[in-house]
């Protein structure tokens, strides 16, 4: 780790900006906020599109120009007193490093997938950039998976590489020989491993010039497996345009995050919330991505931070805040916090009630899948109804739709559905990857069936009431 801490002095000596484009030109974006990232209005998509190039060196090139405050993009903590702090322009630098790792070092190519098993370690950033500056498709994972899981992932997806710690390696080896399209094997630790490469070893040695590919929006970025909970776990492929939703007016509301703030999304690293809440969403607006190692789960220490560091955004499912409620005190005020925001699980309205009354602050909520991203949210100038998820984020439009994928009338029990015709948004999952058969069984005439069933109200706002497997089950 003392590498990470030592970086800025190593990126002093060698600051290159030759494949930074200013945003403007590069992008034919609608416009700009003063300073702010590119954004489009909530229904545009625009031919070409890569987060790397068009956002993160975007605001890379604003630090540079002095046009961003001196707040560092990335903040990453952990037990021992180690800090990592990152500028955007550092972070450029880097993720350049991490892209010609993988392809010059790794001989990996656009297409080509990459499992990426990691901690909230600062490596996990820069893997996952460095693969959309080279178009090769990260597949994140929770470092929870025993052998046997990281197997059905290695042979389902056939990827071609991996990325992950001494925990795994040696069950990583130990199944190589079942995955015969496992090329190369990329260590994260201060060990050395026969058959892998030592990742923090060629980062410092690696070249900093890197031309982003031109990426088309609807090429594909990133794979996702589903929880599984009733079946195999499903690939859930998403194109570039995933990355685009928070460049979109409205969701930039359910937020409404500024180049000041200090965000702390709590999510494991291999679920989609990581992706979008710890890196897509908190850079797009140009904030701190405030990041605690965490390695197991420690409510004191959580509650700790939130006192000690000026985090004025904190996003969690809503077990996080009901665990906090449980620790022994009336009253505690968070100094910096601001905003809340709770997704992932069911949010109970008295957990809501009494995170207000003993915080003094709202519970926000927001509803999304491993296939869809953010599906709906209250937003902040939104009135919260407690035991509602909010209403439909654009480019979504959602309704509550019959068996057939006929609209239900309002407070109607049906299934949540969102719009695929006529045209399917690009935030959306592409396909279940290799999988057209359940690709198929999720349409419903038009529309994609989330498997949830909910209600809509008079107002828009839509109730949760279980997944349809569930309801099935107990039925």
């Amino acid at each position: 780790m003392q590498w990470l801490m030592r970086f800025r002095i190593l990126w002093g000596i060698h600051k290159s900006f030759h494949n930074i484009h200013p945003a403007l030109s590069q992008l034919r974006c609608r416009s700009l906020s003063e300073v702010g990232a590119p954004r489009w209005n909530d229904y545009e998509v625009p031919e070409e599109f890569n987060f790397a190039s068009c956002v993160l060196d975007y605001w890379a090139q604003m630090e540079k120009e002095g046009k961003r405050g001196p707040n560092p993009a990335f903040w990453w903590v952990n037990g021992q007193g180690d800090e990592v702090k990152w500028s955007f322009r550092e972070i450029a630098d880097l993720t350049r490093r991490t892209a010609n790792i993988l392809t010059q070092t790794c001989g990996l190519e656009q297409g080509d997938l990459l499992a990426l098993i990691l901690p909230r370690v600062p490596e996990w950033w820069l893997v996952a950039v460095g693969c959309m500056r080279t178009g090769i498709i990260f597949m994140p994972a929770t470092i929870m998976l025993k052998a046997k899981d990281i197997l059905y992932r290695l042979q389902m997806s056939k990827a071609k590489g991996i990325v992950t710690t001494d925990t795994l390696a040696s069950d990583v080896d130990s199944m190589a020989s079942e995955c015969p399209s496992l090329k190369t094997k990329l260590l994260v630790s201060d060990h050395s491993r026969e058959g892998w490469l030592d990742f923090r070893s060629l980062v410092k040695s690696a070249s900093p010039e890197h031309t982003c590919i031109k990426s088309k929006t609807m090429d594909p970025m990133v794979i996702f497996f589903t929880s599984g909970t009733t079946g195999f776990p499903k690939m859930a492929k998403h194109s570039h345009g995933l990355a685009l939703q928070p460049s979109f007016p409205t969701s930039r509301k359910i937020r409404s995050l500024k180049t000041s703030d200090v965000s702390w999304c709590l999510s494991d690293s291999g679920w989609i919330l990581a992706t979008m809440g710890t890196l897509v969403e908190p850079w797009t607006a140009g904030c701190t991505v405030f990041i605690h190692h965490l390695p197991q789960f420690d409510t004191k220490v959580i509650i700790q931070a939130l006192l000690k560091y000026p985090i004025n955004q904190f996003f969690g499912a809503p077990s996080i805040f009901r665990m906090i409620l449980q620790q022994d005190f009336t009253s505690i005020r968070f100094p910096a916090l601001e905003h809340c925001c709770t997704g992932g699980e069911v949010l109970w309205p008295k957990d809501q009630e009494e995170w207000k009354r003993r915080t003094g602050l709202l519970l926000y909520n927001i509803y999304g899948q491993s296939e869809t991203g953010i599906i709906c949210a209250t937003l902040r100038e939104m009135k919260i109804k407690p035991g509602f998820l909010g209403k439909a984020s654009p480019p979504y439009d959602v309704q509550v739709i019959d068996d057939k994928g006929s609209i239900l009338p309002p407070n109607t029990e049906g299934n949540i559905g969102i719009r695929i015709k006529p045209a399917r948004p690009v935030t959306l999952f592409m396909c279940y990857e290799g999988n057209p058969e359940k690709t198929a069984e999720v349409e419903c005439g038009d529309f994609f069936n989330t498997g949830d069933r909910g209600m809509m109200d008079e107002e828009g706002y839509i109730c949760f009431l279980g997944r349809s497997d569930d309801i099935i089950n107990a039925s």
